[in-house]
């Protein structure tokens, strides 16, 4: 009788476990759905993680309980391991060549992180560029007083295009650079408060497209955060929750509904212009599954996905902490090291650097 009421349970879990990567797998190639056809779909990809994880568990069920059963998770693990992938990238760190060139992208919250520290974001930031030695530096959200961070900027960068976004110009877009910028052009696409932004740029003697991405934000409130919160603790009752779930999935849904043309007419404009090098850089306010990045993507390679580990949390808020910014070259470039810079609190998000090297292979 206890055999067989082992064995049972033994089968539901297996089933249960069976189920998870069944679940994983759909998500984890989520990023397939067109957000314009099926936006809530298309914003399942913010599951992963916590999918992910139970798998992990299931994993160490089976090391402790059951040992013979342990390739089920592990066969999880290798149905997903391009979404996983994405998510945790693991990398075998190499020295960064002589000759590379250093790109800085940050979203620096219009220099205001905290407007009760009398402005010593905005320092922050700015030394924190300083002491980077980026070689090209892109900022979203290039904000404050139109002039002040322009001022400090011009002294580190030559050249630079700094221009302002979306149909009410709220929003501001920045390259900065030590090598000449020749021409610059908005890649132009509907948003209110978001944009694109295009520069040539002459790396001694070759020229190279610099892309500077802010895509449709998910405009929650800091209120909504807080919902979010709640809703992944599970501390709500059941009306609730189900309530609370539908409020916030419509809220990404409608972000991620208007990300989708936008990632569109940046991938057509990346394809356009395929045979000259080109970086892409930015807050896609996506994660590493989701339309947004897959169609950006498809023909670059992510810096962090191809050289970095772990999983790289560049969003910083509590309960949010995900992966949004990019940073991406054709195959005209090798990239090396590149990390999201945890060290520096000045913004909501973290910065991203890596090294680019024309035609290396290590």
């Amino acid at each position: 009788m206890i055999i067989n009421i082992k064995e049972f349970t033994r089968k539901v879990i297996a089933g249960a476990n069976i189920a998870t990567i069944m679940t994983m797998f759909a998500v984890g190639f989520s990023d397939y759905v067109n957000p314009a056809d099926h936006p809530l779909l298309a914003t399942v990809g913010l599951t992963f993680p916590i999918i992910l994880v139970i798998n992990v568990m299931f994993l160490f069920f089976w090391l402790i309980f059951c040992r013979r059963m342990v390739f089920i998770p592990l066969l999880g693990f290798v149905l997903c391991y391009v979404p996983v992938r994405k998510y945790i990238p693991m990398n075998i760190p190499h020295e960064t060549p002589i000759g590379s060139i250093k790109v800085l992208s940050f979203n620096v919250h219009g220099y205001v992180y905290d407007e009760a520290d009398n402005g010593n974001s905005f320092m922050r930031i700015i030394d924190y560029i300083k002491s980077s030695k980026a070689d090209i530096l892109c900022l979203q959200e290039d904000l404050g007083d139109w002039l002040h961070p322009k001022v400090h900027l011009d002294s580190l960068y030559a050249h630079s295009v700094r221009i302002k976004v979306g149909s009410d110009s709220a929003n501001a877009l920045g390259v900065y650079s030590r090598f000449p910028i020749e021409r610059h052009q908005q890649i132009h696409y509907e948003s209110l408060r978001n944009g694109s932004l295009a520069c040539w740029l002459d790396i001694n003697g070759r020229k190279v497209i610099v892309i500077n991405n802010h895509f449709e934000s998910n405009r929650l409130t800091a209120n909504d955060k807080t919902r979010y919160k709640n809703i992944i603790k599970g501390d709500l009752e059941r009306d609730t929750m189900k309530k609370e779930t539908r409020y916030i999935a419509h809220k990404l849904s409608e972000a991620v509904r208007l990300r989708g043309p936008q990632a569109d007419l940046v991938a057509e404009f990346i394809r356009s212009h395929k045979d000259t090098p080109i970086i892409v850089c930015g807050d896609f306010n996506d994660t590493p599954i989701s339309y947004t990045h897959r169609k950006v993507a498809e023909e670059l390679t992510d810096c962090y996905m191809e050289t970095a580990n772990g999983p790289g949390l560049s969003y910083n808020q509590k309960g949010f902490n995900v992966r949004i910014d990019n940073i991406l070259c054709s195959g005209h470039f090798t990239p090396f090291n590149c990390k999201v810079d945890n060290k520096i609190h000045a913004s909501d998000h973290y910065p991203i650097y890596c090294w680019l090297k024309f035609g290396y292979k290590p």
